[in-house]
């Protein structure tokens, strides 16, 4: 197999050493600037996240990270992948792409996604589906709308020039993803507390914030319930239990009891929600660095700083429950607990993020408690067409 593609003093290559992997990583901090609203990445927390052993979606996936040089200078970059719990669930020839980041140049872009073209087509791969970085359960889908903000944490920002290099290259839109907005000063409208409080007078719905005493036992019942309340979306695969592990080691360094909420029906947990800090609003001057002294201002601002920005990443009702008036109001009440933690400590606004934008039931309810729309994130599509030239 050639590793590498070449033309017009463009070298699209294999990242197979430490300081490929290094470039991979630092393309971006090239590509932005201060005017932007980019948020640089830690570059360890890079580095594990490419670590064949450390990250454990390389467990189930074939993954090839390429490099775009012109001139022997790093100017773009992408990942190729192909998820074996994807495809054991949907056997649809589909592989995925991610880490999409590159200057505003046709022919650097044509070069990076032929690359990837040819490689999904010497592995039997139909159709290619991104940006997912690296999975549905990772940072997902590119930003084409919402670029006068910075991102809130685990979700990605793009130059809008990146949807026209798409769409150029013949991709096409299969999915929007929306983030919403809410301010914790407003509160829950009368109807909206009616439904509640009928559901919790009955004594058959209870909520109550996570337990860090039994923090295994706690995350165990949050991914049960969000591998059952997200198995009919678009796109879900399942986390496994390695992953489940990983997420839970990082949650601990960032998660307080009554960052998260769980909720019961007759008894049983039903509903579960999860915030963070939105560790963005730590990190965006620290250029990605933890030293000489980056970790020590990240270790005050974490522990002794109150975030002005929290993020919702997960939040789930049983699927048996979901188009009922019990799971509407475990939704509302397990959203509602935490925001109410966060108010009393004077975090200002939260991000809901990601919904797709077919879960219109889930969106109604967010708008319905007073949140808005404010980024969208597009997932993109395209055949796998025959390797060479075009």
């Amino acid at each position: 197999m050639d590793e590498s593609a070449s033309g017009s003093g463009i070298e699209v290559r294999l990242v197979d050493s430490g300081p490929d992997r290094d470039a991979f990583i630092n393309v971006p901090f090239d590509i932005y600037n201060s005017a932007d609203h980019w948020v640089p990445p830690l570059k360890f927390e890079r580095r594990e996240h490419f670590s064949t052993t450390k990250n454990p979606y390389y467990d189930h996936a074939e993954v090839a990270l390429w490099l775009a040089l012109r001139d022997g200078k790093p100017v773009g970059r992408v990942s190729t992948q192909i998820c074996e719990l994807h495809l054991e669930r949907y056997n649809d020839e589909t592989g995925h792409f991610g880490f999409l980041e590159c200057i505003d140049d046709d022919a650097v872009f044509d070069a990076l996604l032929e690359t990837a073209n040819d490689w999904f087509a010497k592995h039997g791969v139909t159709r290619i589906v991104g940006p997912l970085s690296f999975s549905i359960n990772d940072e997902s889908g590119l930003l084409i709308d919402g670029f006068d903000s910075p991102p809130s944490m685990l979700m990605n920002y793009a130059k809008p020039y990146y949807k026209t290099q798409l769409e150029r290259n013949g991709f096409t839109k299969v999915r929007d993803l929306f983030a919403y907005e809410y301010t914790n000063d407003l509160q829950l409208p009368a109807s909206v507390l009616k439904m509640v409080q009928r559901a919790t007078a009955s004594g058959e719905l209870e909520i109550r914030p996570f337990d860090m005493s039994n923090f295994e036992r706690d995350l165990e019942i949050v991914i049960d319930i969000f591998n059952d309340a997200w198995s009919d979306n678009w796109g879900f695969v399942p986390m496994t239990y390695r992953e489940v592990k990983a997420l839970g080691n990082n949650l601990k360094l960032l998660l307080k009891g009554d960052y998260g909420a769980i909720g019961y029906y007759q008894g049983k947990p039903a509903a579960m929600a999860i915030t963070l800090p939105n560790v963005n609003e730590a990190i965006d001057d620290l250029n990605g660095n933890m030293l000489p002294i980056g970790w020590l201002k990240l270790l005050w601002r974490l522990k002794l700083k109150t975030p002005n920005s929290i993020r919702l990443p997960l939040m789930g009702v049983r699927k048996h429950l979901q188009s009922g008036v019990i799971g509407s109001a475990l939704a509302v009440g397990v959203i509602d607990k935490v925001r109410d933690y966060h108010r009393s400590r004077g975090v200002t606004r939260g991000e809901l993020s990601w919904i797709l934008e077919d879960n219109v039931p889930v969106r109604r309810l967010i708008e319905l408690m007073g949140a808005h729309q404010s980024k969208t994130y597009r997932i993109f599509e395209r055949p796998v067409q025959a390797p060479g030239p075009r």
